[in-house]
Parts: structure tokens; C-alpha cells; sequence
């Protein structure tokens, strides 16, 4: 939501600057009311939204989704981020990851948005750089555009085992869940809307790096190809690579829920030792 967004009313929504999880809309501008995890707190806004910036070249992208990922060129989407056929999403490459982010760009290498972590505490941060207990945590994404309009935003509960994902919309409106379906063998999700399964997103190898997108009737809708980081990055950094393809345009809530868990199947779900835990 953009600061000429009037029509909307004063309300808690999600916090376009990226530093909590929602901060107080009055029915003209952003305020200083801030909450995460719950605690509302004071900061002012003083910066516009942040949005990560890319750090690969057109080429390097393109290179990944025609030669890396085997994708032929699609028509252009128009630079939307759910209306885009194919997606190119990079993490920002970071050798102690405090908040995760990566960099969303079109199949020409265009960046087209980004994925924020947000409402991270001090504690949070210490637990990622010096434990593993950051795994069992709480954690919440923001999709945002270019401009740093949040247009989609992802929540994953603290868990034990098996993994969910919690879909809403820019304003906070929830739009559906992703589910893990089993703990042992190839990783399978089910896509949830309204308690009705819509879609599925399957695991093609142990490893887990590389989905097939279903809908409800296991027709194919796309795929999800980790792409080479380098073997820099790949040895001293977390950052991972993926190209997501989308084969046809999608009704809601099944686009959107498409897009949302593509993006963030890596982060989100928590990759270790090679496959999602």
C-alpha cells in the first residue's frame, strides 16, 4: 500500500518499510505505531521502503533460466510479480545471514521485486548466527515490488517437524496455506485455500531441488529448478538460487499461493544438508 492510498482505512497493515511486521495506517499516512510478534512499538517513518537490490546481471540471469533451468522464452507479463510467466529469484549471498532477501527478476533480468524478512528481534538474530534453534522459530516474509508495496507476505509457525506456510494478501487478508505433507522421502505440500486443497507442489528427487507446481486435478502448472550459485557462494555463503516457472495464467487464490510459495520454498521451509526439514 503506497502513501496516496486513501481509500483504505485507518487500520494495522503490513509495514511498507520492511522493519516490522505492520505499522498503523490513519486514513492518510504511515504513523509511528509499529507491532511485531505481537508488541507494538514506536518508530518513526523516516525512510522510504526498502527493497533489496539484485546483485546478478541481465546475463547472468538470463543465462540461468535458458541454459541453467532449460526454460524457453515466454511472453512478457508486464512487469507484475503475479502477472510474470517466469521468475528469477537469487538470494542476496551473505556469509553470516542475519534476515534473509532475495531478489526477484523477470526472465530478461530485469528485477521486478524482492523477498524481505522482517520483524526479526535482537534475540532472533543472535539464535541464527550462533545456533541452529532459528529453525524452530517463528518466521515472516514480505513479497514487495519495486516501488516497496508489500504484495504478498508469508508466515511460517515455529515447528518441530513438518513445515506450513501462511499465505495473506498486501492489506493482510489471508489468502491460503501451504502444508507439508510427510516427513520421510521425496517432499510433498499441499496448496490450501478456504480448507479445500487447490493445488500441490512435489519434490522430483531426495535432494529436493526441483518441484513440479500442480493444481487440484495434478495437471502440471509449473516448476521450481534450483539454479548453480557458484562454487563460491555454494561453499561459503547460504544464498540459493531458483527459477520459477508458471505455464498459464492462474485464478485466484491459486496464483497467488503459486507465486508466494515459490518464492520462498527455500528460506521459508528451511533447507539443510540438501533437503527441506
Amino acid at each position: 500500500m503506497s502513501e496516496d492510498s486513501g481509500a483504505h482505512p485507518p487500520n494495522w497493515y503490513p509495514d511498507p518499510y520492511g522493519r516490522h511486521e505492520y505499522r498503523y495506517w490513519d486514513g492518510g499516512v504511515w504513523t509511528e505505531h509499529v507491532s511485531s510478534h505481537g508488541r507494538t512499538a514506536v518508530d518513526p517513518p523516516l525512510m522510504p521502503g526498502q527493497v533489496p537490490a539484485g546483485e546478478h546481471h541481465a546475463a547472468q540471469v538470463q543465462r540461468q533460466v535458458q541454459l541453467q533451468a532449460g526454460v524457453a522464452p515466454a511472453q512478457q507479463g508486464g512487469g507484475h510479480l503475479l502477472a510474470e510467466p517466469v521468475l528469477v529469484v537469487n538470494q542476496k549471498a551473505k556469509v553470516f545471514e542475519m534476515e534473509s532477501e532475495f531478489a526477484i527478476y523477470d526472465q530478461h533480468g530485469r528485477q521486478v521485486g524482492a523477498v524481505r524478512q522482517v520483524g526479526q528481534s535482537a534475540a532472533k538474530k543472535a539464535a541464527r548466527l550462533l545456533t541452529s534453534l532459528d529453525n524452530f522459530m517463528t518466521h515472516k516474509f514480505q513479497i514487495v515490488d519495486l516501488a516497496g508495496n508489500v504484495v504478498l507476505q508469508i508466515t511460517r509457525p515455529a515447528k518441530v517437524m513438518k513445515s506450513t506456510l501462511h499465505i495473506q494478501d498486501g492489506t493482510g487478508a489471508q489468502i491460503g496455506s501451504v502444508v507439508q505433507k510427510k516427513l520421510i522421502g521425496k517432499i510433498n505440500f499441499d496448496l490450501m485455500a478456504g480448507g479445500q486443497v487447490v493445488g500441490a507442489i512435489t519434490g522430483e528427487n531426495w535432494r529436493a531441488w526441483n518441484f513440479a507446481v500442480r493444481d487440484a486435478s495434478g495437471a502440471e502448472i509449473g516448476r521450481i529448478t534450483k539454479t548453480w550459485s557458484g562454487l563460491a557462494k555454494t561453499m561459503f555463503t547460504s544464498a540459493d538460487n531458483y527459477v520459477v516457472q508458471i505455464h498459464r495464467p492462474l485464478p485466484e487464490p491459486l496464483r497467488s499461493i503459486t507465486v508466494a510459495s515459490s518464492l520462498c520454498v527455500d528460506t521459508a521451509l528451511k533447507q539443510q544438508g540438501g533437503g527441506f526439514n
